[in-house]
């Protein structure tokens, strides 16, 4: 059983905290800052790079971490820097990026590093360490591009797909939105018995499951609101803040 009063709210950005137009709402930023005044700590966990993130504090204020690049990164909110990286060994990279180019016709490459990101390469992890490599064809349909990805690249990564023109997002073994938080958390002595959870894509849902309570917004993935023990507002109608007005109300 959930503990009342969790020590962690962790919750995704995208659809989730953010609004469809990406903004923090004047009630989220004041949801915000009262959870902290109370000790209640915020972890946003995200798929987004740290170079997305540069202005998050401008939105959220000066307290809180992000797990970002689906966990390849710890970023410190206020000081805006990366302060954990959990990369692919280099000799993995490009091990990947040479079989991916043999088995998936167009395919082109990118890095995503803790100091922003590298485009077009011709081998991403021979000069500095890749937290997540992004990769895409523009001959292939989505399911197709899917289909030959997953099968070059097996177990060796852990692969995910953006819904932008079939995007395939791959981050070392084992480095997950829900495993970076674990271990984030287990580093402090938080178990997951004392955590909230908020997402709203079947990325999420690792995370989720692992939390002590899971919620999902409104606007969620069919899969994430079977998965949660509450469903939310949308992220439109401020679904987090109402999470956290809950923990902090008289």
């Amino acid at each position: 059983m959930a503990e009342s009063f969790p020590r962690v709210l962790a919750t995704d950005l995208d659809g989730t905290l953010l609004r469809s137009d990406g903004t923090v709402s004047d009630r989220t930023r004041r949801a915000l800052e009262a959870a902290w005044a109370t000790g209640i700590i915020t972890v946003f966990v995200t798929a987004r790079p740290p170079r997305w993130l540069d202005d998050l504090v401008d939105h959220v204020g000066e307290h809180g971490i992000a797990i970002c690049g689906n966990g390849a990164f710890v970023y410190d909110v206020p000081q805006r820097r990366v302060v954990i990286e959990r990369a692919f060994d280099p000799d993995a990279v490009s091990a990947l990026v040479a079989d991916l180019r043999d088995a998936v016709p167009g395919i082109g490459f990118a890095a995503e590093r803790s100091d922003g990101m590298g485009r077009d390469l011709e081998d991403p992890g021979t000069d500095r360490p890749v937290g997540k490599l992004l990769a895409q064809s523009a001959q292939l349909e989505a399911p197709e591009f899917h289909r030959l990805v997953m099968e070059a690249v097996g177990d060796r990564a852990e692969i995910g797909f953006s819904g932008v023109h079939g995007l395939a997002e791959m981050t070392a073994p084992g480095v997950t939105k829900a495993a970076g938080l674990s271990m984030w958390c287990n580093e402090r002595d938080i178990t997951a018995e004392q955590v909230w959870a908020c997402g709203d894509m079947p990325n999420d849902l690792p995370m989720l499951r692992w939390a002590g309570r899971a919620f999902a917004v409104a606007n969620a993935h069919a899969e994430v609101l079977a998965a949660a023990h509450e469903i939310l507002v949308s992220n439109d109608d401020d679904a987090v803040a109402t999470v956290l007005e809950r923990l902090v109300a008289p």
